[in-house]
């Protein structure tokens, strides 16, 4: 029962949604550097091969670019994953979007963007890929499920982006619900709900309101690639084989942190 075996995730083979960049940037190297085999997709092609580029200077990196957008692109991201690997032993769902306006003028076109690629496609996506998941799940080690959510899907946050909230807070659920189908397939779902970390995403936000934001923080600071690669590798470890329907908060303890 050592460490070493305990987080161990190499040779496993692992998707990342939205992996060149951000917090899936983080995770893809946190996968790759503990020598696992990591597919990275997002609609942006070029960031794709770029992160790839990078990232196998350190392991195993492959680009698969599908905009989740458009279900062809869906469908094609599995059947190519297919043709390339017969077991998926780690589907991490991070892609998303934001989207930010006073409420008199918050467009309907919104929900339906945000909600598409935050929600939707979670679902989507790991439907698709279900039985490379069931494929690579063994006894005492399943196939796991991990979705990036956030804190503004359990708390109500400040700013005014009512569809990426409500977004992250159906993600949070359904990955509930799918720990509970998929367990009985021997697949865990658990959610990760982040806190402020560097991203272009959080890029304008840090910008403008970084000091109140940490200061709502009792660490004290934002997160780092360890933080969100930390807790990724221990769900998809043996550490983490038991896991299931849980919903972590990766913030520093912002949740906890009572406003007077």
């Amino acid at each position: 029962m050592d460490s070493t075996s305990l987080f161990n995730v190499k040779d496993k083979v692992v998707l990342v949604t939205g992996g060149a960049k951000g917090i899936g940037r983080m995770i893809s190297e946190g996968f790759v550097a503990n020598g696992a085999k990591v597919y990275i997709s997002s609609r942006d092609a070029k960031a794709c091969e770029q992160a790839c580029k990078e990232l196998n200077a350190l392991g195993s990196a492959h680009a698969i670019p599908a905009d989740f957008y458009k279900l062809e692109d869906c469908k094609r991201l599995v059947e190519e994953l297919k043709k390339r690997e017969s077991k998926l032993h780690v589907l991490v769902n991070n892609s998303g979007s934001n989207w930010g306006a006073p409420y008199d003028e918050f467009p309907d076109s919104a929900w339906t963007r945000v909600l598409t690629l935050n929600l939707t496609r979670v679902f989507t996506i790991t439907q698709g890929v279900t039985p490379l998941l069931e494929a690579a799940a063994t006894e005492g080690d399943p196939a796991r499920v991990i979705n990036i959510g956030s804190v503004d899907g359990v708390r109500v946050p400040n700013l005014e982006t009512f569809s990426y909230s409500a977004s992250k807070a159906g993600l949070h659920q359904m990955s509930r619900v799918l720990a509970n189908h998929l367990g009985k397939r021997n697949i865990t779902s658990n959610v990760l709900a982040c806190g402020p970390f560097e991203s272009k995403m959080m890029a304008e936000t840090l910008k403008n309101f970084k000091d109140s934001i940490v200061g709502a923080i009792p660490l004290g600071r934002i997160g780092t690639p360890q933080d969100v690669a930390g807790a990724c590798l221990f769900l998809a470890s043996k550490a983490g084989a038991f896991v299931n329907g849980a919903q972590i908060a990766l913030d520093g303890g912002s949740l906890c942190m009572a406003k007077l």
